[in-house]
C-alpha cells in the first residue's frame, strides 16, 4: 500500500513548498483538508495563502523562517477558511526543511485538529496576547540599546542585562571564535573563577558553544538530561550549576559566524517556537551589534596609531615658554583628515611652530598631510626663513599633485608657519591661506593679529609668502589653529572668533588655577562640548571639520621687590607691526589693530585721534623714505588713568619739518595733527633712522583739542 493511502486513511495529507518557483503542491487528501476538490493541486503563493487565516499564514511563515534558520521541525495550528471567510476547520501543518537555505524545499504533513469546530474560532498556539505584546516591546528595547553600544564592552553590558518576558535567563556568556579557539569575551551570572573552564577550548571540543560555532545551528537543552545524554563531558563541568535549560545560538553577521551566544534558565523552558523566535533575534542583533563594534574599535585603533605617528609631541621646556595642543578628529569614517601641527628644532636654536590643513577629511587627505608635513620639517631643519620653507612646500605639493593619476583632483593646504625666538619673544610669521593668529595680551585682552599671506600651498608652485614680524610680550599668548576650531558648529569668521575671544579671555591663566593645557580642553569643549549646542553660528549650513590647535605663552614678569613689598608689574598692552614699502595696504591694518588695543579706552575721540595719527605716522614713512615701518604700540597704567605711546621707527636719517599747508594743499599735516591731538609727541634720532612718537593720556585727555578729532575744516582754520 502506498505511504499517501496509509496517511490517508488517519486524515493525514501531504504537501510540498518550493521556495524557488513559490509553488505549493498538495495531494488529494491534503486538498481535502484545505476545502478543495478531493485530488492533487498546485497552488501559487498567493492561491495557497488565500485558504488560511491571514493572522495564522503571518504566525506560520514566522515559525517556517526560524526553521529554515535552525534546520529544525517546523509546527502550528492554522485555521482554515472558505472564499467567503468563514473558518473551515483547524489544522495542525508539521514541516521540515531540505536542501539550502534560500532555495529551500519543505515537505510536510497536514491533519485535522479534531476539538475544532467549523463557524468557530481556531484553538490558536499557546501564546497569549499580553506575551506577545511584552514580546515586542522587550525586542524593540533590546534592539535600541544594541544599536547605541558602540563599543564590545557596551554590548556585552546590554546582553548582561537582557530579560526577556516569559523565561528570564539566569546565565549569559558570549563565546568568540579565534582562530581554532573559543573564548569567552564576556559572562553574567557566574562566581568568582566559576567560568574558568569554559574560557578558552579547542575548536573540536565536545561543547555546546564549539559545536554551534562549527555548525552555524542553534542547540536547544530544553532539561538536564538532553544536555548529559548529547555532552556528558561538558555535563560534568556544568551540573553544579543546578540550571534547568540553556539555548546556544549561532552569532552571524555577514554570512559568517563569529561566535556563540548563551542562555542559561533556572527553570525548565520547552523553547516553543515563539519562544525561539525571541532568542533568534536576539541573536542575530547581538551579532551586528558585536560586528559593528568590532568594526568601530578597528576603525578607532587605526586612527589612533595615524594620530600618534602623525601628530608629534610638543616640547614641554622651552625656556621661558609653554606650548600645549590639541588635535580632535570628527565626521566620519576613519576620523582621519588633513589637519596637522608641529614643532620642529631650528638650527639657529630657534623653535618653528606649524599648523596646516590639508583639503578633505578622508585617507588620501591624511597620507598627504604626512609628507607635506615630513617636507616641511626638512626645509625648516635646513635653516631656511619662513617665506623660503613655505614656498619650497608648495612647490613640494603642487609636484605631488602632478605626479597623481588625472582623475584625481588635486589637493591644496593652508599652512601658518612661525619661527619663534624664546629668549626675545620674537615671531617670524608666513602665512599660506590660513587663519589669523589670535594673542592673548597680559591683561587679558585677545587680539586678531593681521599678518602677510599668499596663496594655500599646492596650488601655484611659485608663489611668494611674504613674512610678518610680531612680538610675544612676557605674559601674552598667542592661539593658532585650523578652521574646524573657528567655524565648527555654523559658525563664520567672524561669529567663530568671538566664540573663541570669549573663552580665551574668560579664562584665568594669570591665576593659580591656569593652566595651558586646561586652556586647550577649553576651547575643545566651546566646539565641541555642551555648551556648544547653545552658541551655533549664524549659518544655516552646519559645518563639521577638524581641529588642531596650538598654544604658546610667554611667562610673565617677575614679581619686584619694592620697599619690603613684593608687588607685580601691571601688565602693559603692546603690539608691534612691520609695514613693508610693498604692503601699504597694511595701514588699515594697522588703524584697526590700535583700534582693537585701545577697545576699552575711556574717551571715543582719543581712539579716533590715535588712529588718525597712527595713519599719518606710518602713510609719510611709506611715501617719503624708501624703507619699511616698524610701529609700537603699548598702554600703561591703572584703568581710567592709563597711557599710550605710540612709536612709528624707520631707517631715513631725514627729520620730518613743520610746514604750513594751504587750504587746498594734499600733504603737509602730519605734525600739525600731532601738535593739535596729542599730549605729547617728538622726533627721536637713532643710530640709522629716527623714531616719530606720541603719547595720549586717558584721564586728562589730549592737550590742545583735548582729544577732539578735527574735520578738514577745522584743520584748515587752525593752519
Amino acid at each position: 500500500m502506498r505511504t499517501e493511502d496509509v496517511l490517508a486513511a488517519v486524515a493525514t495529507g501531504l504537501w510540498h513548498w518550493d521556495n524557488a518557483s513559490r509553488i505549493a503542491t498538495f495531494d488529494a487528501e491534503a486538498a481535502r483538508l484545505l476545502g478543495l476538490p478531493a485530488e492533487r493541486v498546485e497552488l501559487t503563493e498567493s492561491a495557497a495563502r488565500a485558504r488560511f487565516h491571514a493572522v495564522d499564514w503571518v504566525e506560520i511563515m514566522g515559525i517556517i523562517n526560524l526553521a529554515v534558520a535552525e534546520a529544525t521541525l517546523a509546527e502550528a495550528r492554522l485555521r482554515v477558511v472558505d472564499d467567503a471567510g468563514r473558518v473551515l476547520r483547524t489544522v495542525r501543518a508539521r514541516s521540515r526543511p531540505v536542501a539550502g537555505k534560500k532555495d529551500y524545499m519543505l515537505v510536510g504533513t497536514v491533519q485535522e485538529v479534531p476539538e475544532a469546530q467549523p463557524g468557530t474560532s481556531a484553538v490558536r498556539a499557546q501564546v497569549t496576547g499580553d506575551w506577545r505584546r511584552n514580546r515586542e516591546a522587550f525586542l524593540l528595547d533590546a534592539g535600541r540599546a544594541l544599536a547605541e553600544a558602540r563599543s564590545t564592552a557596551e554590548v556585552l553590558r546590554v546582553a548582561a542585562g537582557l530579560s526577556m518576558p516569559g523565561f528570564v535567563p539566569s546565565g549569559l556568556a558570549v563565546f568568540s571564535a579565534e582562530g581554532n579557539r573559543v573564548k569567552v569575551i564576556g559572562h553574567q551570572g557566574y562566581g568568582p573563577g566559576e567560568a574558568e573552564p569554559f574560557l578558552d577550548l579547542p575548536m573540536d571540543a565536545a561543547y555546546p558553544a564549539a559545536e554551534v560555532i562549527r555548525t552555524g545551528r542553534a542547540i536547544y537543552l530544553p532539561n538536564p538530561d538532553d544536555y548529559q545524554r548529547r555532552f556528558p563531558d561538558a555535563w560534568k563541568q556544568v551540573a553544579h550549576f543546578a540550571r534547568q535549560s540553556w539555548a546556544f545560538l549561532p552569532l552571524i553577521n555577514a554570512g559568517h559566524s563569529i561566535g556563540a551566544w548563551m542562555a542559561g534558565f533556572s527553570i525548565p523552558v520547552s523553547f516553543t517556537p515563539d519562544e525561539r523566535s525571541v532568542l533568534t533575534t536576539v541573536a542575530r542583533m547581538l551579532a551586528q551589534a558585536l560586528g559593528r563594534a568590532s568594526l568601530h574599535e578597528s576603525e578607532r585603533e587605526l586612527t589612533v596609531g595615524l594620530q600618534r605617528s602623525m601628530m608629534p609631541t610638543v616640547q614641554p621646556d622651552i625656556p621661558g615658554m609653554k606650548v600645549a595642543a590639541r588635535y580632535v578628529p570628527t565626521g566620519g569614517g576613519l576620523e582621519v583628515g588633513g589637519d596637522w601641527y608641529d614643532m620642529i628644532p631650528l638650527p639657529s636654536g630657534r623653535i618653528a611652530l606649524v599648523i596646516g590643513d590639508v583639503q578633505g577629511h578622508d585617507v588620501r587627505a591624511a597620507g598627504l598631510m604626512g609628507q607635506l608635513r615630513i617636507a616641511l620639517r626638512a626645509y625648516a631643519s635646513e635653516g631656511h626663513h619662513p617665506d623660503a620653507v613655505l614656498s619650497r612646500a608648495s612647490r613640494f605639493l603642487s609636484g605631488v599633485n602632478d605626479t597623481e593619476s588625472e582623475d584625481t583632483d588635486p589637493r591644496f593646504a593652508t599652512c601658518l608657519y612661525i619661527e619663534v625666538d624664546p629668549a626675545t619673544g620674537l615671531l617670524d610669521i608666513a602665512r599660506a591661506g590660513h587663519p589669523e593668529p589670535a594673542i592673548r595680551l597680559s591683561d587679558g585682552t585677545v587680539l586678531v593679529r593681521p599678518t602677510g599671506g599668499g596663496l594655500p600651498l599646492g596650488i601655484v608652485p611659485d608663489t611668494d609668502y611674504p613674512t610678518t614680524r610680531l612680538v610675544l610680550e612676557p605674559g601674552e599668548t598667542m592661539m593658532v589653529c585650523t578652521d574646524g576650531l573657528i567655524e565648527t558648529g555654523g559658525h563664520d569668521l567672524e561669529t567663530g572668533w568671538s566664540r573663541l575671544r570669549e573663552v580665551i579671555e574668560g579664562y584665568p591663566l594669570d591665576s593659580e588655577d591656569g593652566d595651558l593645557e586646561q586652556l586647550a580642553d577649553a576651547l575643545v569643549q566651546a566646539v565641541h562640548g555642551p555648551p556648544s549646542h547653545y552658541t551655533t553660528g549664524p549659518l544655516v549650513d552646519r559645518r563639521e571639520d577638524d581641529i588642531a590647535v596650538l598654544l604658546l605663552s610667554r611667562e610673565a614678569l617677575v614679581p619686584a621687590e619694592v620697599g619690603g613689598l613684593t608687588t607685580l608689574p601691571h601688565p602693559a598692552r603692546r603690539m608691534v607691526l612691520t609695514i613693508a614699502q610693498a604692503e601699504p595696504e597694511r595701514i588699515a591694518e594697522c588703524r584697526h589693530q590700535l583700534g582693537e588695543l585701545m577697545h576699552d579706552w575711556r574717551d571715543g575721540d582719543q581712539i579716533d585721534s590715535a588712529v588718525l595719527m597712527v595713519s599719518e605716522m606710518v602713510t609719510n614713512v611709506l611715501v617719503h623714505t624708501d624703507g619699511d615701518a616698524l610701529l609700537v604700540a603699548e598702554i600703561t597704567g591703572e584703568q581710567g588713568e592709563r597711557r599710550l605711546r605710540v612709536e612709528v621707527e624707520d631707517g631715513s636719517d631725514e627729520l620730518p619739518h613743520r610746514r604750513h599747508p594751504g587750504e587746498m594743499a594734499s600733504s603737509g599735516r602730519g605734525l600739525v595733527l600731532m601738535e593739535l591731538l596729542a599730549s605729547a609727541w617728538g622726533v627721536d634720532p637713532r643710530g640709522e633712522g629716527k623714531n616719530i612718537w606720541f603719547e595720549l593720556v586717558e584721564a586728562s585727555g589730549a592737550s590742545g583739542t583735548h582729544g577732539t578729532l578735527l574735520t578738514p575744516e577745522g584743520l584748515a582754520e587752525v593752519t
